[in-house]
């Protein structure tokens, strides 16, 4: 038991005093009752919205526990939102208080209000809640945050500027700091059968500007126009038109994107350059099929054509290995774009691309005023003025990779997507037994089929107003005309123990958005 005298807000809260505050309960690991402790105190108005916490050592003496069980129990409460951790400053209870369903001793979530009996509305109707302030999070496109591997990325940190020599701090290189390229090309050789040299790589800041500057080159080279999947990732999508290339989109189905369609879309608009997702498609979740992808790359050589191949999630397949990336069957017509946004997080910004050296080219010193290199494919090349992400960041991840934290994360985050996507599929089945759901055992998402009665941003509204984040599938396609109503479901940002509440709350909300229903 620790006892509190309440502080003033701007003051760091004690929690060792006269009256009872927080009472580990005895049930499961150490870490999980001081969470549930801190939910409950939070939940009943004991501790405020922007109370302070203390430290975690601080705490740990006052409970009798390590250091560890409340360093982790905060970070547990940062990521769910109940509480808000600032550098410099003091972990404070957030500023939109209770944020999850109250957690029970067994560990799983308690069911919150239902949506009829005064469950929480958004504050101003009229408008459709920002996703980050909704309690269930079922949008696609987000890793789970909360299990990053900080330690690891703090040693390979440190290591990194203690190891720097004075070349690597100088960053000379505009295609990224020869380790990592090195690095990065032996680990897609032995995990993807990509097949490249450390010149075939060049590092960017992600998948967007990976495809920017390639984009960017293409024009350069006189192409006009991009195949695109339909549907597909629309940023990338807006990254090719903001360098000028039209948009011509190509059907796909359950094996991927349509080659035979793709070969009457380029006939018809001259275009030469295609941007695919063989090993996984966003959203539909499919995988390219064998004789489609062979089919691609004949395509790519009869044109004189180039190929991107985003492969945003292929590490993360659960029911056998990922395909190999489309670049291994076609070095010198594909180029594999791949960034940490899935794997880790946007925010280390690191990305690459691995390409033919004619397009990716040659490090040229000289006139600033051309890219990187030369070349029948390239252009004026990559963009010289958009530097590589900071060198160290580049040596850490470099680190990260050579000794086995990289992989050892991927292995873990595998095992718990896979746990995941099971209960996501589970509870579906129980709730809306009725919907298809489709997707290969892969990535971080699933589509769901909604009644065909039923209108797609209706039930994402409903949804909302039953704190539940969605995106209707209409969002990723190029023509929106004709196409079945359904959702795309994300589960790697969502708390195990709230998904059933959240699909409960999901299915309540497709009832009634449909018509008829």
């Amino acid at each position: 038991m620790v006892r509190s005298d309440f502080m003033r807000i701007d003051q760091t809260t004690s929690l060792v005093g006269a009256d009872p505050l927080l009472t580990l309960d005895g049930a499961g690991p150490l870490r999980d009752q001081l969470a549930r402790a801190v939910r409950t105190a939070v939940r009943d108005g004991r501790l405020p919205r922007g109370a302070a916490l203390p430290p975690s050592r601080a705490l740990a003496e006052g409970l009798g526990v390590s250091r560890w069980v409340v360093t982790e129990a905060y970070g547990e409460l940062v990521a769910e939102g109940v509480l808000e951790a600032r550098t410099g400053s003091a972990t404070r209870v957030g500023q939109g208080g209770w944020t999850g369903p109250v957690t029970t001793q067994a560990g799983a979530g308690a069911p919150g209000p239902s949506p009829g009996s005064g469950a929480p509305r958004p504050s101003r109707p009229a408008e459709q809640p920002r996703p980050a302030r909704l309690r269930y999070d079922l949008g696609p496109g987000v890793a789970d945050l909360r299990h990053l591997p900080r330690q690891a990325w703090a040693r390979a940190t440190h290591d990194a500027v203690m190891l720097a020599t004075p070349s690597d701090l100088l960053g000379a290189d505009p295609r990224g700091t020869p380790r990592l390229r090195a690095v990065l090309a032996a680990r897609l050789a032995a995990s993807r059968a990509v097949v490249a040299e450390p010149d075939d790589v060049v590092v960017t800041h992600g998948s967007s500007d990976g495809v920017a500057r390639v984009a960017r080159t293409l024009v350069a080279d006189g192409h006009r126009a991009l195949l695109v999947e339909d549907p597909g990732w629309p940023v990338l999508r807006d990254v090719a038109q903001h360098a000028r290339l039209a948009i011509v989109p190509v059907p796909v189905d359950a094996d991927g994107v349509d080659t035979d369609a793709l070969v009457r879309a380029a006939e018809r608009s001259g275009a030469r350059a295609a941007l695919v997702t063989p090993a996984h498609q966003f959203p539909s979740g499919g995988v390219l099929a064998p004789a489609r992808r062979e089919a691609l790359v004949r395509w790519a050589r009869s044109v004189d054509g180039v190929v991107l191949e985003d492969d945003y999630d292929a590490e993360f397949r659960y029911d056998r290995r990922p395909v190999a990336a489309l670049q291994g069957l076609a070095p010198d017509r594909v180029v594999l774009v791949g960034s940490l946004s899935k794997t880790l997080a946007p925010a280390f910004g690191i990305g690459w691309l691995v390409g033919p050296r004619r397009l990716v080219g040659d490090r040229t010193p000289g006139d600033a005023r051309h890219g990187i290199g030369e070349g029948p494919l390239g252009g004026a090349g990559l963009d010289r003025f958009v530097p590589p992400p900071p060198v160290l960041h580049q040596l850490a991840f470099a680190a990260l990779v050579a000794d086995g934290s990289y992989d050892r994360h991927l292995r873990a985050a595998r095992t718990r997507y896979r746990h995941r996507r099971t209960a996501l599929l589970t509870a579906l089945a129980a709730a809306l037994p009725e919907l298809p759901v489709s997707g290969v055992a892969a990535g971080l998402h699933a589509v769901l089929a909604l009644p065909a009665t039923a209108d797609e941003g209706r039930v994402v509204r409903l949804a909302a107003q039953r704190q539940v984040h969605v995106v209707p599938a209409g969002r990723y396609h190029v023509v929106p005309d004709g196409r079945p109503p359904a959702l795309v479901l994300g589960y790697g940002n969502l708390v195990d123990a709230v998904l059933p509440e959240a699909v409960a709350r999901l299915a309540d909300a497709i009832r009634a958005g449909t018509r008829g229903a």
